[in-house]
């Protein structure tokens, strides 16, 4: 075996071996509920893993709705244990919750679409939102969500056609200014178009996001969508504030 092909074998099981053991010997709370001192899986102690697993996909509906938003589900009310994790993983940097978002949000996807083929999209960050979180946080989700759909059998594809443009922080915006602020706020990528294209023939298209509050945000998106020939046919989201449920 060459010497290079060797080290790379021996620093890829290295880097298993760290991802298997640094739950045990890190020390840190849980992401949900903050307790220190617990078995940790993926950040989670299993007293919060439990009430993840119990979450279930339901529809949604902002009131009152943006015009063009596409069919919507979620599977929890951003709040308590959820919205910790989410805050966690987006602004505290434990990156490794992705892999648990993921498969919850796999699950989301597989009750809106139980058997055909899927495309799945996601509402990307700014660039500037991106370097602070040292990543997009929504592409690290899609990709976990098409891994645990495959696992499953599923025919799943990625695509990245959406580039999200500088916008003002949303967080103390009223819904008229949401709207606004979003309008104009995604473009679209030639290159990553064209193959998003191609993969929506005979798949339904998912639209993912972490958190839906007014709609804008998933509405504008799926607008520049349709304007460049991608119909999103369904959006997905992790947890939507109150003001939205159904």
């Amino acid at each position: 075996m060459p010497p290079g092909v060797r080290r790379a074998r021996a620093g890829a099981a290295a880097t298993a071996l760290w991802g298997a053991l640094s739950d045990l010997v890190l020390p840190a709370a849980c992401a949900g509920c903050g307790q220190e001192g617990l078995p940790l899986r993926f950040e989670v102690c299993e007293g919060c893993a439990r009430e993840l697993e119990g979450l279930r996909a339901r529809p949604t509906r902002p009131q009152p709705a943006p015009d063009g938003l596409p069919e919507c589900v979620t599977l929890g009310d951003y709040d308590g244990r959820l919205r910790e994790l989410l805050l966690a993983y987006k602004e505290r940097g434990r990156h490794r919750l992705a892999r648990p978002l993921g498969a919850l949000l796999a699950e989301a996807v597989a009750a809106v679409v139980p058997s055909s083929p899927v495309l799945l999209l996601h509402v990307p960050d700014t660039a500037a939102a991106a370097r602070a979180r040292h990543g997009d946080h929504m592409l690290l989700l899609s990709r976990g969500t098409a891994a645990r759909l495959r696992e499953a059998g599923r025919r799943v594809g990625v695509a990245q056609p959406l580039r999200a443009l500088p916008k003002a922080d949303s967080t103390q915006l009223s819904s008229a200014q949401r709207a606004l602020a979003a309008l104009g706020g995604f473009t679209t990528a030639p290159g990553q178009l064209a193959a998003a294209r191609r993969a929506a023939a005979g798949s339904v298209v998912v639209l993912l996001d972490d958190i839906i509050t007014t709609g804008a945000t998933l509405s504008a998106a799926a607008a520049c969508l349709a304007n460049a020939g991608v119909r999103v046919d369904a959006c997905v989201t992790l947890a939507a504030t109150r003001r939205t449920r159904a």
